[in-house]
């Protein structure tokens, strides 16, 4: 019998549901034939469930999902406008030159490799692809520096900041798609979603679950206890 996997819901209310997608369920349905977020929703609130954005399998964290048509059209046009703001937090080995940095490139997916390359603009249908980051802490364990990048996500591309982190020579902890060295479960965590609806505005946190690569980090844990 397959397991009931419960998800955590942070906020519900008729148009909208916030809820933590755990690491390794697909953000939607896909041709896996997994389980994933929306059919997981539905079965546990009894609603219909329209994706608003998406986060890779391999990665947790804050989503946002409409309960109706008009709702997920409203979402639609409030990312569009960038008024939906998304925060990670990115575990990578060694410590960025600049401590705080704003990156700009252009993206072309390949389904091929699965993998998201750094291209010039002038590439057919590259994307351009906005993040930027701020070096939280860095520590050492086992030998080995690892610092915590807190990154804002200007444009949803696909595996843009695991591509994006990997060009500048820092991919994430536990991405050997990317380049990763290190054997750990990927440390990229959606914390945060930000977004107006309701005529208010609302923000959701959820910290990422307590193993290696997260647990070496103090801000973290202390984040968690102001929940």
């Amino acid at each position: 019998a397959l397991a009931l996997i419960m998800i955590d819901i942070l906020f519900q209310n008729k148009n909208f549901i916030v809820a933590v997608k755990p690491a390794g369920i697909s953000s939607q349905s896909d041709n896996s034939g997994g389980e994933d977020m929306t059919a997981l929703l539905k079965k546990q609130t009894g609603s219909d469930i329209f994706p608003v954005h998406r986060l890779d399998k391999v990665t947790g964290g804050v989503m946002l999902y409409a309960k109706n048509s008009a709702a997920a059209a409203k979402f639609a046009k409030i990312a569009a406008d960038g008024c939906f703001i998304k925060r990670y937090f990115a575990v990578v080995a060694g410590k960025p030159e600049k401590s705080a940095a704003r990156l700009e490139d252009f993206l072309i997916f390949d389904k091929y490799s699965g993998k998201s390359a750094i291209v010039e603009s002038s590439v057919k249908g590259a994307k351009k692809a906005v993040l930027e980051y701020t070096q939280k802490e860095t520590v050492f364990s086992g030998g080995t520096e690892y610092s915590l990048l807190d990154v804002r996500l200007f444009t949803g591309r696909t595996h843009q900041i695991r591509a994006q982190l990997s060009h500048i020579g820092f991919p994430i902890v536990g991405d050997g798609k990317y380049g990763s060295k290190t054997k750990a479960p990927l440390a990229l965590w959606s914390y945060e979603a930000d977004f107006p609806a309701s005529e208010s505005e609302h923000i959701f946190r959820a910290s990422p679950p307590e193993i290696f690569p997260w647990n070496i980090f103090e801000s973290i844990k202390n984040k968690g206890d102001e929940k």
